[in-house]
């Protein structure tokens, strides 16, 4: 049995930076799809919509019917939508040759499937594994997606910077690998049991407040963490005056980095979520109003960087809260919680985009950005930071409120009530 578990975690790590593939292939060949195919920034844009709304999709019905679905199947198949979907993309220009968004775009659907799948049941799955210490192995898991976007974020630029550009489908072809080596230790395994909402429906009501505490903590987890992922790069450059160069090696690059290595400690050293939660939340607030405010642009990058390692742990640290709570609830309650990340991991960031431009566009607003020395642009950039600090701002509070109810429960013996 223990070969067999091993066999499992191996092959939801290997889901794990499956899913940062999905993530982040797309918004790197953006200019390459732009040049070589004349695909417009609007189509493009949609890429990103089908892969948010399939994997928010996938995220509802296992959350709303996790009891119609055989879950070891559902394990099984998701590396096997991955390669299948990667395997589309990669060949659209061949299959599809004329007009190759058609087959782009039929392989996003089918790979965001998979990294939907994997959003639901590779937690609960790495969950149900018996182990010493089950939140370091959440962690651990969550750090392979981090350090797998460093690492295919990294792969992606030098494969682009020395091959070609009308080369990109081999480096989709590259990306097979990784949902090939999942594949492979999932398929021959035995995947645990794990509950569904028909198993704990009644347990799930009757903790009803609880779930919507935490359905909107890992929402603004979700917010902190990945408005600062997709907005660094433009804001470091527009609003802070960096080099793109500098700004994407030292800023993006890093928070990447710093992302992962906040994941990676708590797997090895980690304890005590409800502290680590708190500070994290109140560390990600102070990030992004110094990015926000600062006049050295130097401090505002290492702000934007220093935000990966605060909201390292801002969302599975909310899965871990969320497995203790309701023990043995299953795939209900990840996958609830995964249209809560998934939905502060979308929303949030287009409101920045909102806001930014709305500053921008605002006539009355241009002695204060002279005042600034800054440009217009450049004002509607820091608002919009300034608007995203919102969100860890009100997870501190949320947290704090959440970690006081339990230790009254505690006391009780109660659950949320």
């Amino acid at each position: 049995m223990t070969k067999n578990n091993n066999r499992v975690r191996l092959g939801c790590y290997a889901a794990g930076v499956t899913m940062s593939v999905i993530a982040n292939l797309s918004p790197i060949l953006f200019l390459t799809f732009h040049s070589i195919y004349g695909i417009s920034y609007s189509l493009l844009g949609l890429l990103v919509l089908v892969n948010f709304s399939t994997q928010l999709i996938v995220d509802l019905l296992f959350s709303l019917f996790p009891h119609k679905f055989n879950i070891s199947i559902s394990v099984k198949l998701t590396p096997i939508l991955a390669v299948s979907g990667l395997l589309i993309y990669a060949l659209s220009p061949f299959v599809f040759y004329e007009n190759a968004f058609v087959g782009i775009l039929i392989g996003t659907v089918i790979f965001s499937a998979a990294g939907g799948l994997a959003e639901v049941l590779i937690s609960p799955v790495i969950a149900a594994i018996p182990s010493k210490n089950p939140d370091r192995e959440m962690s651990k898991l969550h750090s392979a997606y981090a350090w797998g976007t460093v690492g295919v974020v990294t792969f992606s630029t030098l494969f682009l910077l020395i091959f070609d550009r009308e080369y990109w489908w081999v480096l989709s072809l590259v990306f097979l690998i990784i949902p090939l080596i999942s594949a492979l230790h999932l398929l021959p395994a035995q995947i645990p049991e794990l509950k569904t909402q028909s198993d704990t429906s009644q347990n799930a009501k009757r903790k009803y407040s609880g779930l919507g505490l935490l359905f909107l903590a890992i929402f603004l987890g979700g917010a902190a963490e990945c408005t600062m992922s997709q907005w660094s790069s433009s804001y470091i450059e527009s609003a802070l005056g960096i080099n793109k160069t500098v700004g994407d090696i030292l800023g993006v690059a890093v928070f990447a980095i710093t992302l992962g290595l906040g994941r990676t400690l708590y797997a090895k050293y980690g304890r005590n979520i409800c502290r680590v939660l708190v500070f994290g939340s109140v560390g990600a607030f102070i990030c992004y109003i110094t990015a926000a405010v600062s006049s050295f642009s130097w401090l505002g990058l290492i702000a934007c960087a220093l935000t990966g390692l605060c909201t390292s742990m801002l969302w599975p640290g909310t899965l871990i809260v969320a497995e203790k709570r309701f023990a043995g609830a299953g795939v209900f309650i990840f996958a609830l919680m995964a249209a809560g990340g998934d939905l502060g991991a979308s929303l949030v960031p287009q409101l920045v985009g909102v806001v930014a431009d709305l500053v921008a566009s605002l006539d009355s607003l241009s002695p204060l950005a002279t005042a600034l020395n800054i440009t217009r642009d450049s004002l509607g950039m820091r608002a919009g930071m300034l608007s995203a600090s919102l969100f860890p701002l009100a997870a501190i509070a949320i947290f704090l409120y959440i970690f006081k109810m339990w230790k009254i429960d505690e006391k009780k013996d109660e659950n949320f009530d």
